[in-house]
């Protein structure tokens, strides 16, 4: 048989490039592979056959490392979108759009939930003001969780840090090798940054994507994209964060950052707000440790109550 990895998916019919080469093919699925959670999706590693008349089936999906998924409502199944993913990269602007602490805290409960790790990514620091955002509290907070945080300027790829210790250049040697899945608004500049991590050779704008889309860029379907140093997966599945589908049960452990301080609290039915009896987290003292906790205890809350909002019964559980 013959190893390959699914670059697109539409329908029953995918593009897999084979193992060692550049080559794109169009393979069938056999139709067990069309069905629950194992079916065929980005990022799948795959076996193929080739008949005499040229064509390809995909025969077997080889082990997933990771998948991305979110619970189906009604339906009682995951739903995978993609699969194999090395990293998720939470991409965020520092100008336009306004940067959003709780944007990136949802996108880290499904990098908790999905047990893939995470880094930030602060874009367009060639239009950062000064003290409109505090990169290094920013950064620090995220540190307990091992986000890593990068600033850079996607327009002008020669920016240096000032505020942190990575750029551009420890950007493109962490994506390196690995398969990665950008998240961020609209408008925090994916394309560019796509354009210059591949040095020109890659623009989703002008739908100039290489080898692995044959020339279109699509969001109808799911996608790798051969960035040269790495590989992204583009895939409409992901883009709505709405956190609906998780159980209140589980939620606290979405936030691995704060575990330690819940078993902390004297009853452990603690909703840890400012008037709870024996919240360990009102017992803090130093001030710029307890910002930086708190600063994600706000989120935690605020997630909390949006999930707690559709009450478990109504949802399916897994």
């Amino acid at each position: 048989m013959i190893k390959a990895t699914v670059f697109r998916s539409a329908q029953r019919v995918f593009d897999c490039q084979i193992e060692g080469q550049s080559e794109i093919v169009m393979a069938t699925a056999k139709g067990n592979l069309l069905k629950g959670s194992d079916s065929v999706v980005v990022g799948d590693e795959v076996l193929l056959t080739q008949e005499e008349s040229d064509e390809y089936f995909i025969e077997e999906v080889i082990e997933r490392k990771s998948v991305i998924w979110r619970q189906i409502k009604r339906e009682n199944k995951k739903k995978v979108t993609a699969a194999n993913v090395d990293l998720l990269v939470i991409l965020a602007a520092v100008s336009k759009p306004k940067y959003k602490r709780g944007i990136v805290d949802r996108y880290l409960i499904r990098s908790a939930q999905w047990d893939i790790p995470a880094i930030l990514i602060f874009n367009k620091m060639d239009d950062f003001k000064e003290g409109s955002i505090d990169l290094s509290f920013e950064a620090n907070r995220l540190k307990d969780l091992g986000v890593k945080c990068f600033e850079i300027s996607a327009k002008y790829p020669d920016y240096s840090p000032a505020y942190l210790d990575a750029g551009l250049s420890e950007l493109s040697l962490e994506l390196a090798g690995k398969n990665s899945i950008f998240l961020g608004q609209s408008g925090v500049g994916k394309s560019s940054l796509i354009s210059a991590l591949s040095e020109g050779s890659v623009d989703l704008k002008t739908k100039n994507i290489g080898k692995a889309g044959k020339g279109t860029h699509t969001t109808t379907w799911s996608e790798m994209i051969d960035v040269g140093k790495f590989k992204m997966i583009d895939s409409p599945g992901i883009r709505s964060f709405s956190i609906d589908d998780i159980l209140e049960a589980d939620f606290d452990y979405l936030f691995p950052d704060l575990a330690e301080y819940f078993t902390r609290c004297e009853f452990t039915n603690c909703q840890h707000d400012k008037t709870a009896q024996g919240c360990y987290f009102n017992s803090l003292q130093e001030q710029s440790h307890r910002d930086l906790v708190m600063s994600r205890l706000e989120s935690y809350i605020k997630l909390r109550d949006e999930v707690q909002s559709t009450p478990d019964w109504k949802k399916d559980s897994k």
